[in-house]
C-alpha cells in the first residue's frame, strides 16, 4: 500500500468519523429538546391539575352555598323563611312543639312508639295542633349530611301537602328505613326518594322527586335548623306545651311509651 493510499483512507476516515459525531450530537441535541419539551407539557399538565384541584377544593360545597341562597317556602308553612310549621286542626286551643332530628335514634325509638297516637291525637281528634321543629346537629357533630338533607326533603313533602309530610316523617323514622346513627344513609337523594315510595302522595311525584334532587328547599331547612338552634332546647326528642317541657312521669325526658304521653300530655292540656 503506497502513503498516499494509506493517508487518503485515515483522512476519509477520519471525515467519516466526524460526520458521523455530527450526525450523533445532532440526534442527541434533537432527544434532549424533546425530553425538556415533554417535561415543560408535564409540568403545565400538573400545574393545570393542582390549579384545578386547589379550585375545586376552595368552592364552596353545596350546603355552604345554600346558607347564602335565597329561600324558598314549602307551601302550608308560616312565619318569615317558612319556619312555622303547624300541623292539625285550626279550632285547637292547645299546641304541642315537638323537637326532632331526623337521624336521632331516640326519635325514631319515640315515632315508632307514639307517632300513631300523636296522629290520631292532631289529625283525627283535634286535641291540640303539632309546631314542627328540625334540627341538624348530629350532622354537626360528625360532618355529615343527612338530618340536613333529610330536612329538605321533609319540607319537599310538606310542599305537596300536610298529610304527606306527616306520613313521610313517620317512614323516615320507621323500623324498616331509619339507619343506624352511624350510617348517614339519609345524605344520599336515592334513599329518601326510596322511602318517600312507601308513601301514596309521593310516590312518583314528579315534583317532589326534583324539588329533592335539585334541593329547592335546602336553603329552608338550613332556616328551619337555626330557628331549633335558637329555641334553647339541646336534645332531642324534646316535647313543649305552653313553654314548659312535656316529661314522662318522674323524668326529665319526653315519655317514651303511649301511656307514658297520654298522662303527660293529658296533664300539660290541663295546665
Amino acid at each position: 500500500m503506497s502513503a498516499r493510499n494509506s493517508k487518503a483512507n485515515k483522512a476519509a476516515a477520519r471525515e467519516r468519523m466526524r460526520a458521523e459525531r455530527e450526525r450523533q450530537a445532532k440526534k442527541d441535541k434533537a432527544r434532549r429538546q424533546i425530553i425538556v419539551a415533554l417535561a415543560t407539557v408535564g409540568v403545565l399538565i400538573a400545574a393545570g391539575g393542582i390549579g384545578y384541584a386547589v379550585m375545586q377544593a376552595n368552592k364552596p360545597t353545596a350546603w355552604e352555598a345554600a346558607k347564602d341562597a335565597k329561600v324558598v317556602k314549602p307551601k302550608n308553612t308560616e312565619g318569615e323563611n317558612g319556619t312555622t310549621v303547624v300541623i292539625g286542626k285550626p279550632a285547637a286551643k292547645k299546641t304541642l312543639e315537638i323537637y326532632e332530628d331526623s337521624r336521632c335514634p331516640i326519635c325514631a325509638t319515640f315515632e315508632q312508639a307514639v307517632g300513631e297516637t300523636v296522629k290520631k291525637d292532631v289529625v283525627d281528634a283535634g286535641k291540640y295542633k303539632l309546631k314542627y321543629f328540625g334540627a341538624t346537629f348530629i350532622d354537626n357533630a360528625d360532618s355529615g349530611e343527612g338530618s340536613k338533607n333529610a330536612l329538605s326533603a321533609l319540607g319537599a313533602a310538606l310542599d305537596v301537602s300536610p298529610e304527606a309530610f306527616t306520613e313521610y316523617k313517620a317512614a323516615l323514622y320507621s323500623a324498616k328505613f331509619h339507619p343506624e346513627e352511624s350510617e348517614d344513609k339519609f345524605a344520599k337523594d336515592a334513599y329518601l326518594l326510596e322511602v318517600a315510595n312507601s308513601v301514596g302522595a309521593l310516590k312518583n311525584n314528579a315534583e317532589f322527586k326534583k324539588n329533592v334532587e335539585n334541593g329547592t328547599f335546602d336553603p329552608w331547612a338550613l332556616k328551619m335548623s337555626q330557628t331549633f338552634d335558637d329555641s334553647g332546647v339541646t336534645g332531642t326528642p324534646t316535647l313543649r306545651m305552653d313553654g314548659k317541657k312535656v316529661t314522662a312521669e318522674g323524668s326529665e325526658n319526653a315519655p317514651m311509651t303511649v301511656e307514658q304521653f297520654n298522662a303527660a300530655v293529658d296533664k300539660a292540656l290541663k295546665g
